[in-house]
């Protein structure tokens, strides 16, 4: 049975465009090129002072204890920060080269005018955005974090850092002190974002680190959907990603944050993302984990609200030379709080994927419920491992867990061929519908484009 069509699923993502940086800065790295870095940036003294923090965390943090092996990277001689160029006002004004890279991708004119919100990162900067005027009308921030740490202070230094502390992990350390790009959302009380906003995510140099920072601030009954995607070329230097993300969803406010990945095999891709849900409100991580050769990712959220609620859907597919440690985290500090984590992985060859789910219930959590899925799809002689941990303190809470694992249902893909549908159209069928929690939560031209990537050259299947 050949399986190619889910190999190759992402080769058009991983092209390159000429090196271009105006200024970069090199490991190994010190107190005084986070300084440069922070100088060159014009950053306000407080955030000058949480980067040399960050880089006090990074030195005394060690490496994860558990996990893949990351031998393979190298602190000494990776590239913090290269700046591609400036922003630029509109779509013609971004020199062929770069605007050429993402035209390739299918971000072109005619998208950016359709999307209600649109950033373009290139290495280390956003060198576009655009919003729609009825986005601005309604009062809602959309913009680069460098830009809103100088416009918006007193809302970015409340949380920035709260969610995800610089001592929290050795990455998130390392993003503190030279994060740079990334998007700042902040939606005033009541106001429902009619359309979601978009941010991509492109790395094009060599032994780089990407390190953006988001903060998304929803205010009172307010409600927004961000989208971000992410893809990365071929090098035969690793190229490391390690984002941080917070998201704070206040009284009744809704937050769906959905991540499509597609990185190439040569990046690490070790991300920290956590949200903090208040009373009544609701927080949704959509994370879907396409490429890369290294993931570590969990998703999580802080239920602290009364009636607070927190979902993590994810799906990750992983081939033979690619290791995806992922999962989610919820953890329930409030009565009446509610979660459910779906992990849905495809795992073929030899790739090796590992779920870990880590949820705690505090004794103040009464009558709250708690949902945990793991299915794992195997195909060939791949590895899927699953590694819950559960903390529950409350007698009156309601916890579930299930987690299946098995092979390609040879009696579906019979019945589908028996009704005279081919072996491609049944596999990429039941592939897609394994997959239908991850999809249905997606926008619709995400979803198709998912479907798409699933069924592409599936010639020579027997």
């Amino acid at each position: 049975m050949n399986l190619d069509f889910l190999k190759d699923r992402d080769k058009k993502y991983w092209f390159r465009s000429d090196a271009r940086s105006e200024f970069s800065v090199s490991g190994p790295l010190n107190p005084g090129q986070v300084m440069e870095i922070s100088k060159f940036k014009g950053d306000p003294p407080w955030v000058a002072e949480m980067r040399l923090k960050g880089f006090e965390s990074f030195q005394k943090l060690g490496m994860p204890d558990f996990g893949p092996e990351l031998g393979g990277l190298n602190f000494a001689n990776m590239v913090y920060y290269s700046k591609p160029s400036k922003k630029f006002r509109s779509w013609e004004d971004i020199p062929q080269d770069i605007r050429g890279t993402f035209e390739k991708l299918g971000i072109n004119k005619s998208e950016t005018l359709a999307l209600s919100g649109l950033e373009l990162q290139y290495d280390s900067e956003i060198i576009f955005e655009k919003t729609r005027e009825s986005i601005d009308e309604l009062g809602v921030v959309y913009m680069s974090m460098d830009e809103a740490v100088k416009k918006h202070p007193s809302i970015v230094r409340k949380y920035m850092g709260k969610i995800v502390p610089d001592s929290d992990n050795k990455f998130a350390a390392l993003n503190t002190a030279v994060w740079s790009g990334g998007t700042f959302i902040y939606v005033p009380k009541g106001v429902k974002v009619p359309f979601p906003l978009h941010t991509y995510f492109r790395i094009n140099l060599e032994g780089f680190g990407q390190f953006e920072r988001t903060l998304i601030v929803v205010d009172e009954g307010a409600e927004v959907t961000y989208v971000e995607g992410c893809t990365a070329p071929i090098y035969s230097r690793s190229i490391l990603h390690a984002a941080v993300v917070e998201v704070v969803a206040l009284p009744g406010a809704r937050v769906k944050y959905i991540t499509l990945q597609n990185w190439s095999k040569n990046v690490y891709n070790i991300v920290t993302k956590r949200a903090v849900a208040h009373e009544g409100a609701f927080v949704q991580w959509i994370d879907g984990n396409f490429g890369s050769g290294v993931t570590m990712k969990y998703p999580s959220v802080h239920l602290v609200g009364k009636g607070a609620k927190g979902e993590v859907v994810s799906i990750a597919v992983v081939t033979g030379d690619q290791e995806v440690d992922s999962g989610a985290g919820m953890v329930h500090l409030a009565p009446d709080t509610s979660s459910n984590m779906v992990s849905k992985t495809i795992s073929m060859d030899s790739g090796v994927s590992t779920f870990r789910g880590f949820l705690r219930v505090s004794e103040e959590a009464d009558a709250s419920r708690a949902s945990v899925l793991c299915d794992s799809l195997l195909l060939g002689d791949s590895v899927a491992n699953a590694i819950p941990t559960f903390d529950v303190r409350s007698e009156s809470c309601s916890v579930e867990h299930e987690a299946k694992m098995g092979n390609l249902d040879q009696e579906k893909l019979f019945y589908l061929m028996s009704r005279g549908i081919d072996e491609k159209t049944a596999m990429s069928m039941i592939v897609f519908g394994f997959m239908r929690e991850f999809i249905n939560e997606l926008p619709m031209e995400y979803a198709l484009e998912l479907q798409r990537l699933i069924e592409i050259d599936m010639e020579g299947q027997q």
